[in-house]
């Protein structure tokens, strides 16, 4: 059995026991919560339910195991021959959920 949640802009296909890295939410390691942003099960039989934009009544239970911050990317910008140059560096925020339950 497998879901499609989307977590932060983005969608993930997910099913039971999947640890995953999304954009940061606010809840501490250890919180347990629901996604009801389901776009779409497939369920053990095989059948599919696709959402009209999400599946009504579904949702997947997660747990957050972590807190954290990627790993810097470099923003680097220069104009040749202008003496310009400007080094930057960004850390995103993220948060490790794991899947417990999905729910259809």
């Amino acid at each position: 059995m497998y879901a499609l949640i989307e977590s932060g802009g983005k969608q993930y296909k997910v099913s039971e026991g999947t640890v995953l890295k999304v954009e940061k939410l606010e809840a501490a390691p250890g919180d347990r919560f629901s996604i009801d942003k389901v776009l779409m099960v497939n369920d053990e039989n095989g059948n599919v339910k696709v959402g009209n934009p999400l599946v009504s009544n579904a949702r997947v239970e997660v747990e957050v195991v972590e807190q954290g911050r990627d790993k810097k990317v470099v923003v680097f910008k220069y104009k040749k021959r202008k003496k310009y140059r400007k080094k930057q560096g960004h850390r995103q925020p993220f948060t490790r959920i794991k899947v417990l339950k999905i729910e259809a």
